[in-house]
């Protein structure tokens, strides 16, 4: 992680970090970071994840007040923005980082999809952001100048078969994004989308073929896969006012993998590995 001291970017700056979960989500590293920084916050996350999580710990370690929303209920994210108003006035960043399948947490075969879950997939880890977005501006919860970024993953473009249909979901989530950041332009309001490298969180680790999308996108990215830490230093410049014209962007935080093609020692290594199985 950067300098534990901080630079300061985002002293005086107020927050919502959405999808905290334990000290290795990277939610909960964005916090910290963000409180190193110099932020206040709040922080949200569906009432079963806090009976699951350990978000106490992170709120005593930071001051935020934790706030239960389901953000597939509109009336609760409603609710929440008005909570959040009332406690910490108006705010100037968003961190969406919400996402969860209950088709892959069921072991269900992309063609054998259970739509009901599929819904539910689409609901919580996408249409969530519009939902939040919405109620942000009705309730005048998001200062002009204001920064939001929702977490995405590099299966938006490309399939990752054991990613299921939550490779439909982030693609989703990043045509959200884009089409809420033109309409909040006007307004100096920027919403981005970070693609993270596989990164190994209570959420990721539950993913059948997690390690080896983690090592295959390790051995690929010329710099390896960025840790929790490194998205959270990335996410706080996002946040901060030095990034104040980039909008509507997909950002690949992925050591290079996104544009990598392959390099002579993989295909040693590939050519050896057939060569033993012949």
């Amino acid at each position: 992680m950067a300098d534990q001291k901080g630079y300061g970017l985002l002293k005086g700056k107020k927050g919502i970090i959405f999808g905290a979960l334990d000290e290795r989500s990277i939610a909960w590293r964005i916090a910290l970071a963000c409180k190193r920084e110099g932020a206040e916050f709040a922080l949200s996350n569906a009432p079963v994840a806090l009976r699951l999580g350990t978000l106490d710990a992170l709120s005593e370690q930071t001051g935020a007040s934790i706030f239960p929303c389901d953000v597939s209920k509109e009336d609760e994210v409603q609710e929440l923005m008005q909570k959040i108003k009332d406690e910490y006035g108006k705010i100037d960043f968003i961190l969406h980082a919400i996402g969860m399948s209950p088709n892959i947490r069921k072991n269900k075969s992309y063609q054998g999809l259970n739509y009901r879950w599929y819904q539910q997939t689409l609901d919580i880890s996408a249409i969530s952001l519009h939902k939040i977005l919405h109620f942000a501006e009705e309730e005048d919860v998001l200062n002009d100048g204001g920064s939001v970024v929702a977490l995405s993953y590099i299966g938006a473009q490309r399939i990752f078969s054991k990613y299921s249909d939550m490779n439909d979901a982030k693609a989703l989530l990043e045509s959200i994004a884009r089409n809420y950041g033109s309409r909040l332009a006007k307004r100096g309001i920027r919403v981005n989308t970070v693609s993270q490298a596989p990164t190994k969180t209570s959420a990721g680790s539950g993913i059948k073929g997690f390690d080896g999308m983690y090592t295959f996108a390790d051995k690929l990215a010329p710099m390896g896969n960025p840790s929790a830490d490194d998205c959270a230093d990335y996410c706080v410049t996002l946040f901060s006012d030095l990034t104040r014209k980039v909008t509507m962007q997909n950002l690949y935080h992925d050591g290079g993998f996104v544009t990598a093609g392959i390099d002579e020692e993989m295909i040693n290594n590939l050519a050896k590995l057939y060569a033993d199985e012949e």
